[in-house]
């Protein structure tokens, strides 16, 4: 790192691919979540005499100052020391504690309280409600078991959530099984972008899909969802039938339709306004990016009626989600 200036500056997309599930969570989590509620406390008719016992019994490392009910500072063992040095141990705690509070509202996230003891050096913040009353205190050491108790939790509900969907096509009998899921995209609605092809690779990897076909299933997926929010009037629809063994993939729209459909399956080639190439969207290789994911691709439109999309994804033997027969299509 150089040190410069993060405010404003733009995260590119290799970045957003390294930030880790940890730092998401700071993003979710508050500080309520995670703080230390109803906190020990010093009152200011307590001496240091009394307070370094305490520290040294209840085994902390610091206390916030109250008087009469109100948060006026905050005692640390780096106060205590020089409490020590002098040596001044039957002052009251208000000659030693630090006044210059800085403090966190208790409905902060997580990543706030973070900054916070980036930019102060801190080692614990007082928590307070709308009201400025201390409601508790955060420590560095809050924060990490916090959000690793967060990421624990997380693991195993997901964990539990792939085993259950992992046995769909093992406990239901049928000659033939599939789940379908459907989606219906807004045009132009660039904010939910992705969302349904997260939620069908999700949906994929807790069937039991292996990481790669999951991959090639949101990549041919994403396009097509995208190409659903650059190109149509009113959006379309995007409708998977997972099987055992198959992916099908259906995604259709109700106009403008594309004129050439023989160019549009071309590199580069896109329709695209100058706006959405400003906003780094219609490159023109959406549809090819689709036919290199998947193992069948056709596409059909009429110019004012619509365009309709059918991709397949074919899973080896080895990599079938469940037990169920092989669909005749999928045998070589």
């Amino acid at each position: 790192m150089d040190g410069a200036p993060r405010q404003n500056r733009v995260i590119s997309d290799q970045e957003a691919e390294n930030i880790s599930r940890l730092e998401e969570l700071a993003y979710e989590i508050r500080v309520e979540q995670v703080m230390t509620s109803n906190p020990y406390v010093f009152t200011t008719s307590q001496t240091m005499r009394e307070a370094t016992v305490t520290l040294r019994q209840m085994r902390i490392s610091g206390a916030p100052v109250l008087h009469n009910g109100d948060l006026v500072g905050i005692l640390s063992i780096e106060d205590v020391i020089r409490c020590l040095i002098e040596p001044d141990l039957d002052s009251p705690v208000t000659k030693y504690m630090t006044t210059k509070l800085i403090t966190i509202r208790a409905t902060d996230l997580l990543v706030d309280a973070l900054k916070m003891f980036v930019n102060t050096k801190l080692g614990r913040l007082p928590v307070i409600d709308p009201n400025g009353k201390l409601v508790g205190i955060i420590t560095k050491g809050d924060v990490t078991r916090g959000l690793l108790k967060a990421l624990q939790q997380e693991t195993q509900v997901e964990e539990m959530r792939r085993y259950r969907a992992s046995r769909i096509f093992e406990d239901i009998e049928s000659d033939r099984t599939s789940l379908i899921l459907r989606y219906d995209i807004q045009a132009h609605d660039f904010t939910h972008g992705g969302s349904a092809s997260s939620r069908i690779k999700r949906a994929l990897i807790r069937l039991g899909a292996s990481p790669q076909i999951a991959r090639r299933a949101g990549i041919a997926i994403y396009e097509a969802e995208m190409n659903l929010i650059i190109h149509t009037t009113k959006g379309g629809v995007i409708r998977v039938e997972i099987e055992p063994h198959q992916i099908s993939i259906d995604v259709y729209d109700y106009g403008p339709g594309i004129a050439d459909v023989q160019k549009a399956l071309q590199p580069g080639y896109s329709t695209a306004s100058e706006e959405i190439r400003e906003l780094g969207f219609g490159a023109g290789m959406g549809l090819v990016n689709i036919a290199r994911c998947t193992d069948s691709m056709s596409l059909d439109s009429v110019v004012g009626k619509g365009t309709r999309l059918r991709i397949k994804i074919f899973l080896p033997q080895q990599e079938a989600m469940g037990e169920g027969p092989v669909p005749k299509e999928t045998v070589q």
